[in-house]
């Protein structure tokens, strides 16, 4: 099982480093990362292997939309299947 994690908020240090801090402690192992910095605007996209992770997939939404709330950024974690079903005919 397969999730897209996306970050955007104003730049700031340690972005990168909390959010795949907290997804090393859940278990989710990170397999693709994108990211960029436009004007002063943060954006980030994450591809992630979930099938081992040690919470729910709702608790981890839950740590995640949290984090970002301390850090002043939005970050949503979205189930891969999501994405499949929006593309199918």
């Amino acid at each position: 099982m397969k999730a897209v994690i996306t970050v955007i908020g104003v730049d700031k240090v340690g972005i990168i480093a909390k959010v795949s801090n907290l997804l090393a402690q859940a278990n989710v192992n990170i397999l693709d990362i994108t990211q960029t910095i436009m004007d002063n605007l943060f954006t980030m996209i994450m591809y992630t292997n979930i099938e081992k992770m040690s919470c729910s997939f709702s608790s981890l939404a839950d740590e995640l939309e949290k984090l970002g709330e301390e850090m002043g950024v939005q970050i949503t974690l979205t189930h891969e299947d999501i994405y499949k079903s929006m593309h199918r005919i």
